[in-house]
C-alpha cells in the first residue's frame, strides 16, 4: 500500500522559515520522482518543486526559487521542502505526490500518481 505523508506545516510570520517533510512507503517504481505542490481554494493546484530520486536532480520554481529548497534523506524515502523567507501569498495547502520518473518539468499534477493528505501552512504579514 502506498503512502505519502506530509508533516511540518504550520503559521509563521513573514520572513520566518518552516520545513515540509514527505515520507514514502509502498512505492514500486524502479526510478521516481517526488513533487511538492500547492493550492488556495479556487485556485489550480501549483508545481513549486521536484526531485528525482535517483540522482537527486531537483526543480523550483521560479516563484520561490532562492527561498525554497528541495532535498531528500540518504535514504531516498524522505523528501524535505525548506521553506525560508516566506510571504503571505506563500499561504496554501502544500502536497507532495510521487510518480514514474520522466514528464519533465514544472512538475504537472496529471503526472504523478499518488499524493499525501496536504500540510496547510499559513503565512502572516
Amino acid at each position: 500500500q502506498v503512502q505519502l505523508v506530509e508533516s511540518g506545516g504550520g503559521s509563521v510570520q513573514a520572513g520566518g522559515s518552516l520545513r515540509l517533510s514527505c515520507v514514502a512507503s509502498g512505492l514500486t517504481y524502479t526510478r521516481k520522482r517526488i513533487g511538492w505542490f500547492r493550492q488556495t481554494p479556487g485556485k489550480e493546484r501549483e508545481g513549486v518543486a521536484g526531485i528525482w530520486t535517483g540522482d537527486g536532480s531537483s526543480y523550483v520554481a521560479d516563484s520561490v526559487k532562492g527561498r525554497f529548497t528541495i532535498s531528500q534523506d540518504n535514504a531516498k524515502t524522505t523528501v524535505y521542502l525548506q521553506m525560508n523567507n516566506l510571504k503571505p501569498e506563500d499561504t496554501a495547502m502544500y502536497y507532495c505526490a510521487a510518480g514514474p520518473y520522466g514528464g519533465g518539468w514544472p512538475p504537472r499534477p496529471t503526472a504523478f500518481d499518488y499524493w499525501g493528505q496536504g500540510t496547510q501552512v499559513t503565512v502572516s504579514s
